[in-house]
């Protein structure tokens, strides 16, 4: 790699969330779910005996995502970013729209996801990549 070639680590982000704070969001703005999550993001969070945690940790990735992108969390749709899950269970990012935009324009090519949750805490990190 050249030097004009820029760092393999355009950005990174990170976030926090406490599940019960999303519940409560859910249960008093019941259609809040659909803007922040994509039809496939609810149907795997709800094959989950509690799919709030689950959706708690895909809540905080969209967040590390746009902080990894040098953005704020009106300059694109929530779901924008979606969070999948490979065969092997691993997570990762799937962006469209104004989403998909920014990281082109950044030239983003690849994505590093982490997840986790315990107790009333989901975590995030997003990384991305030329």
């Amino acid at each position: 790699m050249s030097t004009s070639d820029g760092p393999p680590v355009l950005g990174v982000g990170t976030d926090v969330v406490q599940v019960e704070r999303l519940r409560t969001a859910l249960d008093r703005t019941p259609a809040l779910v659909h803007r922040l999550f994509t039809p496939a993001e609810q149907a795997a969070c709800n094959r989950q005996k509690d799919p709030l945690p689950h959706l708690a940790a895909r809540f905080a990735a969209k967040e590390a995502v746009m902080k990894s992108l040098g953005r704020g969390l009106s300059s694109m749709g929530f779901t924008d970013i979606e969070v999948t899950t490979d065969a092997a269970g691993a997570p990762g990012v799937r962006l469209s729209g104004r989403a998909r935009q920014v990281a082109d324009g950044l030239g983003v090519a690849s994505w590093l996801v982490s997840l986790s949750h315990d107790g009333d805490i989901a975590h995030a990190i997003a990384l991305a990549q030329r």
